[in-house]
Protein backbone atom coordinates (compact mmCIF):
# COMPACT_ATOMS: atom_id res chain seq x y z
CA UNK A 1 0.00 0.00 0.00
CA UNK A 2 1.06 3.38 -0.78
CA UNK A 3 2.06 5.96 1.60
CA UNK A 4 -1.16 8.41 1.84
CA UNK A 5 1.17 11.28 3.26
CA UNK A 6 3.37 11.12 -0.23
CA UNK A 7 2.31 12.49 -3.83
CA UNK A 8 0.80 9.73 -5.77
CA UNK A 9 -2.78 8.28 -6.13
CA UNK A 10 -4.52 5.12 -5.58
CA UNK A 11 -5.30 2.73 -8.15
CA UNK A 12 -9.05 2.24 -9.35
CA UNK A 13 -11.05 -0.30 -8.38
CA UNK A 14 -14.39 -1.05 -10.02
CA UNK A 15 -16.39 -4.14 -10.77
CA UNK A 16 -18.14 -4.49 -13.89
CA UNK A 17 -15.78 -2.58 -16.54
CA UNK A 18 -12.47 -0.86 -16.71
CA UNK A 19 -10.59 0.93 -18.93
CA UNK A 20 -7.30 2.50 -18.61
CA UNK A 21 -4.78 4.47 -21.56
CA UNK A 22 -2.92 7.60 -21.63
CA UNK A 23 -5.45 10.63 -22.76
CA UNK A 24 -8.58 10.84 -19.75
CA UNK A 25 -11.29 11.66 -22.84
CA UNK A 26 -10.44 8.14 -24.33
CA UNK A 27 -10.47 6.26 -21.05
CA UNK A 28 -14.25 8.35 -20.36
CA UNK A 29 -15.29 7.42 -24.12
CA UNK A 30 -14.16 3.24 -23.43
CA UNK A 31 -16.20 3.62 -20.12
CA UNK A 32 -19.31 5.27 -22.03
CA UNK A 33 -18.84 2.24 -24.45
CA UNK A 34 -19.62 -0.17 -21.74
CA UNK A 35 -22.27 1.61 -20.68
CA UNK A 36 -24.26 1.83 -23.45
CA UNK A 37 -24.29 -2.22 -24.13
CA UNK A 38 -20.79 -2.61 -26.03
CA UNK A 39 -18.07 -4.86 -25.05
CA UNK A 40 -14.40 -5.07 -24.37
CA UNK A 41 -13.84 -4.73 -28.25
CA UNK A 42 -15.75 -1.89 -28.86
CA UNK A 43 -14.79 0.24 -25.75
CA UNK A 44 -10.82 -0.68 -26.71
CA UNK A 45 -11.67 0.72 -30.25
CA UNK A 46 -13.65 3.66 -29.34
CA UNK A 47 -10.96 4.74 -27.05
CA UNK A 48 -7.84 4.26 -29.08
CA UNK A 49 -9.00 5.83 -32.50
CA UNK A 50 -9.92 8.78 -30.07
CA UNK A 51 -6.40 8.36 -29.23
CA UNK A 52 -5.67 9.40 -32.72
CA UNK A 53 -7.24 12.82 -32.39
CA UNK A 54 -5.88 13.38 -28.98
CA UNK A 55 -2.37 12.38 -28.82
CA UNK A 56 -1.32 12.92 -32.98
CA UNK A 57 2.01 12.44 -32.74
CA UNK A 58 1.96 9.48 -31.20
CA UNK A 59 -0.67 7.48 -33.42
CA UNK A 60 -3.29 8.02 -35.59
CA UNK A 61 -5.10 6.03 -39.14
CA UNK A 62 -1.73 5.89 -40.86
CA UNK A 63 -0.25 3.94 -38.35
CA UNK A 64 -0.51 -0.10 -37.15
CA UNK A 65 -1.71 -1.44 -34.20
CA UNK A 66 -1.08 -4.76 -32.45
CA UNK A 67 -4.14 -6.45 -30.53
CA UNK A 68 -4.16 -9.63 -27.66
CA UNK A 69 -8.06 -10.13 -27.09
CA UNK A 70 -9.53 -12.71 -24.30
CA UNK A 71 -12.91 -13.67 -25.54
CA UNK A 72 -15.88 -13.68 -22.87
CA UNK A 73 -15.86 -17.68 -21.09
CA UNK A 74 -12.55 -18.26 -22.45
CA UNK A 75 -8.51 -18.21 -21.11
CA UNK A 76 -7.74 -18.28 -24.98
CA UNK A 77 -5.90 -15.35 -25.93
CA UNK A 78 -5.87 -14.51 -29.78
CA UNK A 79 -3.05 -12.23 -31.30
CA UNK A 80 -3.95 -10.02 -34.50
CA UNK A 81 -0.84 -8.32 -36.67
CA UNK A 82 -2.27 -4.99 -37.36
CA UNK A 83 0.83 -3.84 -39.20
CA UNK A 84 1.44 -3.05 -42.88
CA UNK A 85 4.12 -3.81 -45.18
CA UNK A 86 6.17 -2.11 -47.21
CA UNK A 87 5.76 -0.82 -51.11
CA UNK A 88 7.04 -3.34 -53.25
CA UNK A 89 9.55 -0.58 -54.69
CA UNK A 90 11.45 -0.35 -51.47
CA UNK A 91 15.03 -1.42 -51.77
CA UNK A 92 17.87 -1.95 -49.58
CA UNK A 93 19.99 -1.76 -52.48
CA UNK A 94 19.19 1.56 -53.58
CA UNK A 95 19.23 3.05 -50.19
CA UNK A 96 22.92 1.49 -49.79
CA UNK A 97 23.86 2.62 -53.56
CA UNK A 98 22.64 6.37 -52.29
CA UNK A 99 24.86 6.47 -49.27
CA UNK A 100 22.76 5.19 -46.44
CA UNK A 101 23.81 3.30 -43.38
CA UNK A 102 20.17 2.79 -41.83
CA UNK A 103 17.09 3.16 -43.51
CA UNK A 104 16.13 7.26 -43.11
CA UNK A 105 14.55 7.96 -40.41
CA UNK A 106 12.01 10.73 -41.73
CA UNK A 107 10.90 10.81 -45.39
CA UNK A 108 9.66 8.82 -47.80
CA UNK A 109 11.63 5.89 -47.36
CA UNK A 110 10.56 4.99 -43.79
CA UNK A 111 6.45 4.78 -44.85
CA UNK A 112 5.13 1.46 -44.64
CA UNK A 113 1.61 0.86 -45.68
CA UNK A 114 -1.26 1.90 -42.58
CA UNK A 115 -2.43 -1.22 -41.36
CA UNK A 116 -4.08 -0.42 -37.91
CA UNK A 117 -8.04 -0.17 -39.89
CA UNK A 118 -8.06 -3.22 -41.50
CA UNK A 119 -7.58 -4.61 -37.82
CA UNK A 120 -10.32 -2.07 -36.56
CA UNK A 121 -12.27 -3.16 -39.16
CA UNK A 122 -11.27 -6.58 -38.27
CA UNK A 123 -11.47 -6.84 -34.45
CA UNK A 124 -15.06 -5.05 -34.63
CA UNK A 125 -16.40 -7.55 -36.89
CA UNK A 126 -15.04 -10.83 -35.11
CA UNK A 127 -15.46 -9.75 -31.18
CA UNK A 128 -17.48 -6.86 -31.13
CA UNK A 129 -21.16 -5.73 -30.42
CA UNK A 130 -21.91 -2.57 -31.00
CA UNK A 131 -20.64 -2.22 -35.36
CA UNK A 132 -18.41 0.87 -36.30
CA UNK A 133 -21.08 3.65 -36.87
CA UNK A 134 -21.26 3.21 -32.72
CA UNK A 135 -18.04 2.75 -31.90
CA UNK A 136 -16.27 5.77 -34.02
CA UNK A 137 -18.90 8.37 -33.31
CA UNK A 138 -16.96 9.69 -30.29
CA UNK A 139 -13.53 10.19 -32.36
CA UNK A 140 -15.75 11.89 -35.14
CA UNK A 141 -17.15 14.19 -32.82
CA UNK A 142 -14.53 14.95 -31.45
CA UNK A 143 -12.14 15.41 -34.30
CA UNK A 144 -14.60 17.66 -35.42
CA UNK A 145 -15.46 19.73 -32.55
CA UNK A 146 -11.92 19.26 -31.13
CA UNK A 147 -9.94 18.62 -27.89
CA UNK A 148 -7.89 20.65 -25.14
CA UNK A 149 -4.41 19.54 -26.03
CA UNK A 150 -3.42 17.60 -22.74
CA UNK A 151 0.02 18.86 -20.99
CA UNK A 152 2.03 16.11 -21.83
CA UNK A 153 0.50 16.16 -25.12
CA UNK A 154 1.77 19.53 -25.61
CA UNK A 155 5.69 18.52 -24.46
CA UNK A 156 5.87 15.92 -27.14
CA UNK A 157 4.61 17.98 -29.73
CA UNK A 158 6.69 20.81 -29.33
CA UNK A 159 10.11 17.95 -29.12
CA UNK A 160 8.43 16.67 -32.36
CA UNK A 161 7.01 19.34 -34.63
CA UNK A 162 10.18 20.04 -36.24
CA UNK A 163 10.01 16.64 -37.69
CA UNK A 164 6.79 17.61 -39.78
CA UNK A 165 7.61 18.59 -43.54
CA UNK A 166 5.02 20.26 -46.51
CA UNK A 167 1.32 19.57 -45.97
CA UNK A 168 1.89 17.52 -42.08
CA UNK A 169 2.83 21.51 -41.10
CA UNK A 170 -0.62 22.83 -42.24
CA UNK A 171 -2.70 20.08 -40.49
CA UNK A 172 -0.44 19.94 -37.18
CA UNK A 173 1.03 23.40 -36.42
CA UNK A 174 -0.87 25.81 -39.00
CA UNK A 175 0.87 29.63 -38.47
CA UNK A 176 0.58 29.85 -34.55
CA UNK A 177 3.39 26.47 -34.17
CA UNK A 178 3.03 23.66 -31.35
CA UNK A 179 -0.36 24.09 -29.70
CA UNK A 180 0.39 25.44 -25.49
CA UNK A 181 -1.60 23.32 -22.86
CA UNK A 182 -5.23 23.58 -23.68
CA UNK A 183 -5.36 24.75 -26.94
CA UNK A 184 -8.10 23.27 -29.01
CA UNK A 185 -7.10 20.96 -31.81
CA UNK A 186 -9.55 19.99 -34.37
CA UNK A 187 -8.91 17.49 -37.33
CA UNK A 188 -12.05 17.68 -39.86
CA UNK A 189 -9.97 15.33 -42.27
CA UNK A 190 -9.81 13.18 -40.57
CA UNK A 191 -13.67 13.17 -39.20
CA UNK A 192 -14.46 12.66 -42.93
CA UNK A 193 -12.27 9.70 -42.90
CA UNK A 194 -13.77 8.22 -40.06
CA UNK A 195 -17.25 8.57 -41.23
CA UNK A 196 -16.47 6.72 -44.61
CA UNK A 197 -15.21 4.03 -42.56
CA UNK A 198 -18.18 3.84 -40.43
CA UNK A 199 -20.32 3.76 -43.21
CA UNK A 200 -18.06 1.15 -45.89
CA UNK A 201 -15.96 -0.54 -43.45
CA UNK A 202 -12.07 -0.75 -44.47
CA UNK A 203 -13.06 0.13 -48.38
CA UNK A 204 -14.15 3.84 -46.72
CA UNK A 205 -9.69 3.63 -46.29
CA UNK A 206 -8.42 1.38 -48.79
CA UNK A 207 -10.43 2.37 -51.49
CA UNK A 208 -11.32 5.24 -53.16
CA UNK A 209 -10.88 8.97 -52.58
CA UNK A 210 -9.37 8.52 -49.00
CA UNK A 211 -6.96 5.66 -50.69
CA UNK A 212 -6.36 8.51 -53.50
CA UNK A 213 -5.66 11.08 -51.50
CA UNK A 214 -2.86 9.09 -49.35
CA UNK A 215 -1.57 7.34 -52.43
CA UNK A 216 -0.78 10.50 -54.73
CA UNK A 217 0.46 11.96 -51.28
CA UNK A 218 3.18 9.34 -51.59
CA UNK A 219 3.83 9.22 -54.92
CA UNK A 220 4.57 12.96 -55.23
CA UNK A 221 7.26 12.70 -52.52
CA UNK A 222 9.22 10.29 -54.87
CA UNK A 223 7.37 6.72 -52.90
CA UNK A 224 6.33 3.96 -54.73
CA UNK A 225 3.44 2.95 -53.47
CA UNK A 226 0.61 2.43 -55.23
CA UNK A 227 -3.51 1.37 -54.70
CA UNK A 228 -3.11 -1.91 -55.36
CA UNK A 229 -0.80 -2.31 -52.15
CA UNK A 230 -2.60 -0.63 -50.71
CA UNK A 231 -6.24 -2.30 -50.88
CA UNK A 232 -4.31 -5.96 -50.59
CA UNK A 233 -3.08 -4.60 -46.62
CA UNK A 234 -4.89 -7.15 -44.43
CA UNK A 235 -4.34 -7.68 -40.78
CA UNK A 236 -3.41 -11.39 -39.46
CA UNK A 237 -4.16 -13.58 -36.65
CA UNK A 238 -1.48 -15.34 -35.03
CA UNK A 239 -1.09 -17.60 -31.59
CA UNK A 240 0.41 -15.01 -28.86
CA UNK A 241 3.79 -16.62 -27.72
CA UNK A 242 4.66 -17.34 -24.01
CA UNK A 243 6.95 -17.62 -21.24
CA UNK A 244 7.39 -18.68 -17.61
CA UNK A 245 7.89 -16.75 -14.74
CA UNK A 246 7.71 -17.86 -11.22
CA UNK A 247 4.26 -18.38 -10.63
CA UNK A 248 2.76 -16.18 -13.87
CA UNK A 249 2.89 -16.88 -17.90
CA UNK A 250 3.93 -13.72 -20.01
CA UNK A 251 2.20 -13.85 -23.03
CA UNK A 252 2.87 -11.29 -26.09
CA UNK A 253 2.23 -10.59 -30.21
CA UNK A 254 4.72 -13.28 -32.16
CA UNK A 255 7.04 -11.43 -34.30
CA UNK A 256 7.40 -9.04 -36.06
CA UNK A 257 6.70 -7.31 -32.87
CA UNK A 258 9.75 -7.69 -30.08
CA UNK A 259 7.31 -9.21 -27.41
CA UNK A 260 10.11 -12.56 -27.52
CA UNK A 261 12.59 -9.87 -25.89
CA UNK A 262 10.51 -9.49 -22.70
CA UNK A 263 10.23 -13.14 -22.22
CA UNK A 264 14.02 -13.93 -22.54
CA UNK A 265 14.19 -10.94 -20.68
CA UNK A 266 12.28 -12.60 -17.99
CA UNK A 267 13.93 -15.73 -18.37
CA UNK A 268 17.37 -14.39 -17.80
CA UNK A 269 16.38 -12.66 -14.21
CA UNK A 270 14.81 -15.89 -13.34
CA UNK A 271 18.57 -16.67 -12.79
CA UNK A 272 18.72 -13.84 -10.10
CA UNK A 273 17.38 -13.56 -6.84
CA UNK A 274 15.59 -10.53 -7.57
CA UNK A 275 13.37 -10.49 -4.70
CA UNK A 276 16.56 -10.08 -2.11
CA UNK A 277 17.30 -7.04 -3.81
CA UNK A 278 15.96 -3.01 -2.87
CA UNK A 279 13.96 -2.47 -5.59
CA UNK A 280 15.23 1.11 -6.46
CA UNK A 281 18.83 0.27 -5.82
CA UNK A 282 22.14 -0.45 -7.70
CA UNK A 283 21.99 -3.99 -7.69
CA UNK A 284 18.46 -5.10 -9.53
CA UNK A 285 19.09 -1.43 -11.74
CA UNK A 286 22.29 -3.17 -13.04
CA UNK A 287 21.19 -7.07 -13.20
CA UNK A 288 18.32 -5.63 -15.18
CA UNK A 289 20.02 -3.22 -17.67
CA UNK A 290 23.10 -6.25 -18.59
CA UNK A 291 19.42 -8.48 -18.51
CA UNK A 292 18.34 -5.92 -21.19
CA UNK A 293 21.84 -5.51 -22.85
CA UNK A 294 21.61 -9.33 -23.97
CA UNK A 295 17.78 -9.58 -24.70
CA UNK A 296 18.09 -6.98 -26.98
CA UNK A 297 20.80 -8.57 -28.86
CA UNK A 298 18.75 -11.03 -29.55
CA UNK A 299 16.10 -8.55 -30.49
CA UNK A 300 18.62 -7.72 -33.39
CA UNK A 301 19.72 -10.52 -34.29
CA UNK A 302 16.60 -12.38 -35.13
CA UNK A 303 13.25 -10.93 -34.86
CA UNK A 304 11.88 -9.88 -38.39
CA UNK A 305 8.47 -10.42 -40.69
CA UNK A 306 9.85 -14.26 -40.65
CA UNK A 307 11.79 -15.01 -37.15
CA UNK A 308 13.69 -18.45 -37.54
CA UNK A 309 15.33 -18.10 -34.61
CA UNK A 310 12.76 -17.81 -32.02
CA UNK A 311 12.83 -20.97 -30.65
CA UNK A 312 16.28 -20.00 -29.89
CA UNK A 313 15.31 -17.04 -28.10
CA UNK A 314 12.58 -18.61 -26.08
CA UNK A 315 14.75 -21.31 -25.22
CA UNK A 316 15.54 -21.61 -21.23
CA UNK A 317 18.90 -23.13 -22.43
CA UNK A 318 19.63 -20.03 -24.50
CA UNK A 319 18.31 -17.86 -21.31
CA UNK A 320 21.26 -19.84 -18.98
CA UNK A 321 23.72 -19.85 -20.94
CA UNK A 322 23.27 -15.82 -21.40
CA UNK A 323 22.56 -15.07 -17.76
CA UNK A 324 25.79 -17.02 -16.90
CA UNK A 325 27.44 -14.02 -19.25
CA UNK A 326 26.32 -11.08 -15.84
CA UNK A 327 28.94 -9.99 -13.29
CA UNK A 328 26.90 -9.14 -10.82
CA UNK A 329 29.74 -6.52 -9.70
CA UNK A 330 30.67 -4.92 -13.63
CA UNK A 331 28.81 -3.41 -16.69
CA UNK A 332 29.19 -5.13 -20.08
CA UNK A 333 30.02 -2.97 -22.90
CA UNK A 334 26.53 -1.98 -24.87
CA UNK A 335 26.13 -4.56 -28.19
CA UNK A 336 26.23 -1.79 -31.09
CA UNK A 337 22.96 -3.41 -32.20
CA UNK A 338 21.19 -1.86 -29.72
CA UNK A 339 21.56 1.26 -32.44
CA UNK A 340 18.54 -0.39 -34.14
CA UNK A 341 14.84 0.98 -34.16
CA UNK A 342 14.66 3.24 -31.15
CA UNK A 343 11.70 5.67 -30.24
CA UNK A 344 9.34 6.75 -27.82
CA UNK A 345 5.98 7.44 -28.99
CA UNK A 346 3.05 4.93 -28.98
CA UNK A 347 -0.23 4.90 -27.65
CA UNK A 348 -1.77 2.29 -25.57
CA UNK A 349 -5.27 1.04 -23.83
CA UNK A 350 -6.41 -1.67 -22.20
CA UNK A 351 -9.85 -2.74 -21.38
CA UNK A 352 -12.00 -5.27 -19.39
CA UNK A 353 -15.51 -5.64 -19.95
CA UNK A 354 -18.58 -7.37 -17.34
CA UNK A 355 -18.21 -10.42 -18.80
CA UNK A 356 -14.46 -10.42 -18.27
CA UNK A 357 -13.11 -10.16 -21.82
CA UNK A 358 -9.97 -8.55 -22.06
CA UNK A 359 -8.09 -5.99 -24.70
CA UNK A 360 -4.91 -5.21 -24.72
CA UNK A 361 -4.28 -2.49 -27.77
CA UNK A 362 -1.41 -0.77 -29.08
CA UNK A 363 -1.28 1.52 -32.10
CA UNK A 364 1.56 3.92 -33.14
CA UNK A 365 3.47 5.79 -36.11
CA UNK A 366 6.71 4.89 -34.43
CA UNK A 367 8.29 8.51 -34.02
CA UNK A 368 6.94 11.85 -33.13
CA UNK A 369 4.80 12.17 -36.20
CA UNK A 370 5.67 9.24 -37.87
CA UNK A 371 7.70 10.03 -41.31
CA UNK A 372 6.63 13.88 -41.16
CA UNK A 373 4.50 13.65 -43.53
CA UNK A 374 0.27 13.63 -44.11
CA UNK A 375 -2.06 13.36 -47.41
CA UNK A 376 -2.79 16.47 -48.41
CA UNK A 377 -6.78 16.46 -48.40
CA UNK A 378 -7.74 14.59 -45.10
CA UNK A 379 -4.30 15.39 -43.53
CA UNK A 380 -3.47 11.38 -42.61
CA UNK A 381 -0.21 10.97 -40.97
CA UNK A 382 2.25 8.37 -42.43
CA UNK A 383 4.01 6.33 -40.16
CA UNK A 384 7.76 5.46 -40.64
CA UNK A 385 7.83 2.01 -39.30
CA UNK A 386 10.06 1.37 -42.12
CA UNK A 387 12.80 2.96 -39.96
CA UNK A 388 12.77 -0.68 -37.73
CA UNK A 389 14.41 -2.36 -41.32
CA UNK A 390 18.18 -2.71 -41.49
CA UNK A 391 20.01 -2.22 -44.40
CA UNK A 392 22.52 -5.02 -43.09
CA UNK A 393 22.95 -7.56 -46.23
CA UNK A 394 21.20 -10.59 -45.82
CA UNK A 395 19.54 -10.15 -42.46
CA UNK A 396 16.39 -11.67 -41.57
CA UNK A 397 15.13 -7.58 -41.29
CA UNK A 398 16.89 -5.86 -43.69
CA UNK A 399 14.84 -3.82 -45.36
CA UNK A 400 12.58 -5.08 -48.81
CA UNK A 401 9.35 -4.34 -51.16
CA UNK A 402 6.86 -6.52 -49.37
CA UNK A 403 7.95 -7.07 -45.72
CA UNK A 404 6.43 -5.86 -42.38
CA UNK A 405 9.89 -4.27 -40.16
CA UNK A 406 10.60 -5.13 -37.29
CA UNK A 407 8.20 -3.87 -34.78
CA UNK A 408 8.82 -1.98 -31.09
CA UNK A 409 5.22 -2.02 -29.89
CA UNK A 410 3.74 -5.03 -28.03
CA UNK A 411 0.88 -5.51 -25.96
CA UNK A 412 0.80 -8.13 -22.96
CA UNK A 413 -1.09 -10.61 -21.37
CA UNK A 414 -0.43 -12.15 -17.94
CA UNK A 415 -1.91 -15.45 -16.68
CA UNK A 416 -1.81 -17.11 -13.52
CA UNK A 417 -3.00 -20.92 -12.63
CA UNK A 418 -4.28 -20.98 -16.59
CA UNK A 419 -6.26 -17.65 -15.71
CA UNK A 420 -5.90 -14.28 -17.83
CA UNK A 421 -5.02 -12.00 -14.48
CA UNK A 422 -3.77 -8.68 -16.21
CA UNK A 423 -3.70 -7.02 -19.89
CA UNK A 424 -1.49 -4.77 -19.79
CA UNK A 425 1.24 -2.12 -21.61
CA UNK A 426 4.19 -0.12 -21.14
CA UNK A 427 4.40 2.64 -24.00
CA UNK A 428 8.12 3.88 -24.68
CA UNK A 429 9.23 2.10 -28.10
CA UNK A 430 12.47 -0.06 -27.38
CA UNK A 431 11.82 0.60 -23.84
CA UNK A 432 9.00 -1.98 -24.15
CA UNK A 433 9.96 -5.36 -23.33
CA UNK A 434 12.06 -3.41 -20.18
CA UNK A 435 9.36 -2.09 -19.17
CA UNK A 436 6.97 -5.00 -19.45
CA UNK A 437 9.92 -7.17 -17.50
CA UNK A 438 9.90 -4.25 -14.89
CA UNK A 439 6.25 -3.82 -14.12
CA UNK A 440 6.17 -7.90 -13.93
CA UNK A 441 9.14 -8.00 -11.22
CA UNK A 442 7.30 -5.35 -9.68
CA UNK A 443 4.53 -6.77 -9.07
CA UNK A 444 5.77 -10.41 -8.83
CA UNK A 445 9.12 -9.96 -6.83
CA UNK A 446 8.55 -7.19 -4.54
CA UNK A 447 5.05 -7.44 -4.19
CA UNK A 448 3.74 -4.30 -5.33
CA UNK A 449 0.54 -1.89 -5.05
CA UNK A 450 -0.38 -2.43 -9.12
CA UNK A 451 -0.45 1.86 -9.06
CA UNK A 452 2.99 2.16 -7.10
CA UNK A 453 4.50 -0.69 -9.62
CA UNK A 454 3.39 1.83 -12.10
CA UNK A 455 4.77 4.92 -10.42
CA UNK A 456 7.73 3.23 -9.34
CA UNK A 457 10.97 4.98 -10.78
CA UNK A 458 12.42 3.52 -13.67
CA UNK A 459 15.70 3.17 -15.81
CA UNK A 460 16.60 1.63 -19.30
CA UNK A 461 20.22 1.18 -20.96
CA UNK A 462 20.22 1.69 -24.45
CA UNK A 463 21.73 3.86 -27.27
CA UNK A 464 22.59 6.50 -24.94
CA UNK A 465 23.83 4.68 -22.27
CA UNK A 466 22.32 4.22 -18.80
CA UNK A 467 19.51 6.23 -18.91
CA UNK A 468 17.94 6.70 -15.19
CA UNK A 469 14.74 8.79 -13.99
CA UNK A 470 15.11 11.29 -10.88
CA UNK A 471 13.31 9.19 -8.66
CA UNK A 472 16.63 7.29 -8.43
CA UNK A 473 19.27 8.93 -5.44
CA UNK A 474 22.53 10.57 -6.15
CA UNK A 475 24.32 7.31 -4.28
CA UNK A 476 22.41 4.83 -6.63
CA UNK A 477 23.94 6.94 -10.13
CA UNK A 478 27.20 7.29 -8.59
CA UNK A 479 27.51 3.32 -7.79
CA UNK A 480 26.42 2.59 -10.99
CA UNK A 481 28.73 4.63 -13.04
CA UNK A 482 31.52 2.90 -10.60
CA UNK A 483 30.64 -0.46 -12.13
CA UNK A 484 30.75 1.00 -15.63
CA UNK A 485 27.42 2.19 -16.39
CA UNK A 486 27.25 5.43 -18.74
CA UNK A 487 24.45 7.02 -16.71
CA UNK A 488 22.91 10.45 -17.17
CA UNK A 489 19.35 11.42 -16.14
CA UNK A 490 16.48 10.89 -18.81
CA UNK A 491 15.85 13.89 -20.14
CA UNK A 492 12.25 12.73 -20.37
CA UNK A 493 9.78 9.98 -18.29
CA UNK A 494 10.83 6.57 -19.47
CA UNK A 495 7.71 4.71 -20.60
CA UNK A 496 4.38 4.76 -19.74
CA UNK A 497 1.70 1.63 -18.49
CA UNK A 498 -1.28 1.20 -17.84
CA UNK A 499 -2.68 -2.06 -16.63
CA UNK A 500 -5.72 -3.98 -15.31
CA UNK A 501 -5.48 -6.92 -12.57
CA UNK A 502 -8.45 -9.47 -12.50
CA UNK A 503 -8.66 -10.26 -9.19
CA UNK A 504 -9.46 -13.90 -7.87
CA UNK A 505 -12.87 -12.91 -6.88
CA UNK A 506 -13.26 -11.84 -10.18
CA UNK A 507 -13.02 -7.71 -9.32
CA UNK A 508 -10.93 -5.34 -10.98
CA UNK A 509 -8.34 -3.35 -10.39
CA UNK A 510 -6.46 -0.32 -12.64
CA UNK A 511 -3.16 1.59 -12.51
CA UNK A 512 -2.43 4.29 -15.34
CA UNK A 513 1.11 5.89 -15.56
CA UNK A 514 1.35 9.17 -14.32
CA UNK A 515 4.05 10.17 -16.70
CA UNK A 516 1.25 10.33 -19.11
CA UNK A 517 -1.82 12.71 -18.60
CA UNK A 518 -4.38 9.31 -18.59
CA UNK A 519 -6.20 7.79 -15.92
CA UNK A 520 -7.94 4.16 -15.45
CA UNK A 521 -11.50 4.66 -14.94
CA UNK A 522 -14.23 2.05 -13.83
CA UNK A 523 -17.85 1.69 -13.17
Amino acid sequence: MRDFQLPGRSAVYAANGMAATSHPLAAKVAIETLEAGGNAVDAALAGAVLLGICEPQMTGIGGDCFVLVKPAGSEQIIALNGSGRAPAGLSADAMRAAGHQKVPLRGIESVTMPGAVDAFCRLSADYGRLGLDRVLAPAIRYAEEGVPVAPRVAFDWAEDAPALQGDARRFYLGNEGPPKPGTIFRAPGQAEVLRRIAKEGRAGFYEGEVAEDMISSLRAQGGSHDLTELAATKSTLADPISGAYKGLELFEHPPNGQGATAILMLNILSHFDLAAMDPFGTARAHIEAEAAKLAYDARNRFIADSTAGLDHMLSPQTASKLAALIDPKRAMASSSRLSEAVHKDTVYITVVDRDRMAVSLIYSIFWGFGSGLASAKFGINFQNRGAGFTLEPGHPNEAGGGKRPMHTIIPGMVKRAGRVVMPFGVMGGAYQPCGHTRLITNLEDFGMDLQVAVDAPRCFSGTEGMLIERGYGPQVQAELAEMGHEVSIAPEPIGGAQAIVITDDGGLIGGSDPRKDGCALGY
